[in-house]
């Protein structure tokens, strides 16, 4: 045991929270099955107390995460003493092999990945599948979840009670599914993936534009997916490529003030270019088979900037032509507006205002801020800042983040400079 001062202590299981209570959650409810889900996240988070109480006086132990697991373990049979229907799980959860303090890394992985694919079953409601997802592997908790997409804890608290009651009524099975059920079974694990990493990358709303913390998790958990020989097939890596390279600019994209800088903007030397090369090998394992995603392109757009030295020597061209097989796979009006920009830095402000113009009454883009703060941007660009000061205007009455609304009234004030 290693003496440590109390506000050490409680660094230490803050990070061991963060970092290792999803993963034994995931060990703990992967015997006692889906059904017990509650009983193993009490579990944890009564050893996580414990930790709290006695390290400060007893000392940290040498392996903290495998004297977590114990004092979880513990924990469980004791709840499952008090529970009659869970009475004949007693002595095999006492020595079952796979629940022993043995806290490898592969095994952990297996359990985090037998979760995923639980908290994700299509059968779930969207909002449910990411909830659930970030409180159960992640080891967030229900505020941080609330405050990660504005919502009401309540709102959140319900969430999970709804789609942890559909588990018990379904009889889903927190397992990796089999082979034929495999394919559309990991496409809704990517897809909730995609969306945390999105929500972190550009939050919807609230005081902070970039949530790393949201970011960071679907990155470790993509890993995870990437590094299980079920799950190592060429979208996974594309996606983990693509949020990889996207998680490269993280440090540049605000400045010290947290306020929105543009690519152009952006030091290119704050990249973090270890990132940029772990992106770069597994796109290039994500190329390893016929399929081609939406993933694949996203990443083959991030990759163009991440080798580009400036906004100027960016592959533009390029960049409008995979946006033009992007469209193809996966047709959407943002997708449309993203290629619409990228036109205009190929072709002209006039080529790319024409291409918004033409999708500008989509009602999927009614409320979406970057139509016509992309409009005032080209406009400006041609210089006409009336017409630029229009657009500003009406971006403003759009719901954005706050450093967004802060960069809008940069951008508005020099319009009107004009």
């Amino acid at each position: 045991m290693n003496v440590a001062a109390p506000s050490d202590v409680d660094a230490l299981v803050e990070h061991l929270f963060r970092h290792s209570a999803g993963q034994m959650v995931s060990r703990l409810a992967r015997w006692l099955g889906s059904a017990r889900l509650d009983l193993a996240e009490e579990a944890v988070q009564d050893a996580l107390v414990r930790a709290l109480q006695a390290w400060p006086f007893a000392g940290v132990p040498a392996e903290p995460r495998a004297w977590l697991f114990q004092v979880a373990r513990h924990r469980a049979l004791d709840l499952i003493r008090r529970d009659v229907a869970l009475r004949g799980k007693l002595d095999s959860l006492a020595v079952h092999p796979s629940l022993e303090a043995d806290v490898r890394e592969q095994a952990l992985g297996d359990d985090e990945l037998a979760m995923m694919f639980m908290c994700c079953h299509p059968s779930l409601p969207h909002a449910g599948r990411v909830a659930l997802t970030l409180k159960t592997v992640g080891g967030f908790g229900v505020g941080e979840i609330a405050a990660a997409f504005l919502a009401e804890p309540d709102a959140i608290a319900q969430r999970l009670v709804r789609a942890k009651r559909q588990i018990r009524e379904q009889e889903i099975a927190i397992e990796i599914p089999r082979p034929d059920d495999l394919g559309a079974r990991l496409e809704s694990v990517l897809d909730v993936l995609y969306l945390l990493f999105n929500e972190g990358y550009a939050a919807h709303g609230g005081e902070n534009l970039v949530r790393a913390d949201l970011c960071g998790e679907a990155i470790r958990l993509a890993a995870i997916l990437a590094r299980n020989p079920a799950t190592d097939v060429p979208a996974v890596h594309a996606l983990l490529a693509l949020m990889l390279l996207q998680a490269s600019r993280l440090p540049a994209r605000v400045d010290e003030g947290g306020d929105l800088l543009l690519l152009s903007e952006q030091d290119r030397a704050r990249w973090d270019h270890e990132l940029i090369v772990q992106g770069m090998d597994h796109l290039e394992c994500g190329a390893s088979g016929s399929e081609v995603t939406p993933y694949h392109v996203e990443a083959a757009i991030a990759a163009a900037h991440a080798v580009a030295r400036d906004e100027a020597s960016t592959n533009w061209p390029w960049i409008v032509h995979l946006y033009d097989d992007l469209l193809a796979l996966k047709p959407s009006p943002v997708v449309e507006l993203n290629r619409a920009i990228a036109l205009a830095m190929a072709n002209g402000p006039a080529a790319g205002i024409a291409a918004i113009e033409r999708i500008e009454a989509d009602p999927a883009l009614a409320r979406y801020y970057l139509l016509p703060a992309a409009l005032g941007g080209l406009w400006l660009k041609l210089g006409d800042p009336i017409r630029a000061t229009y657009h500003y205007r009406e971006a403003r009455t759009r719901s954005c983040s706050a450093p967004e609304r802060r960069f809008l009234e940069k951008q508005l004030a020099k319009s009107c400079r004009g």
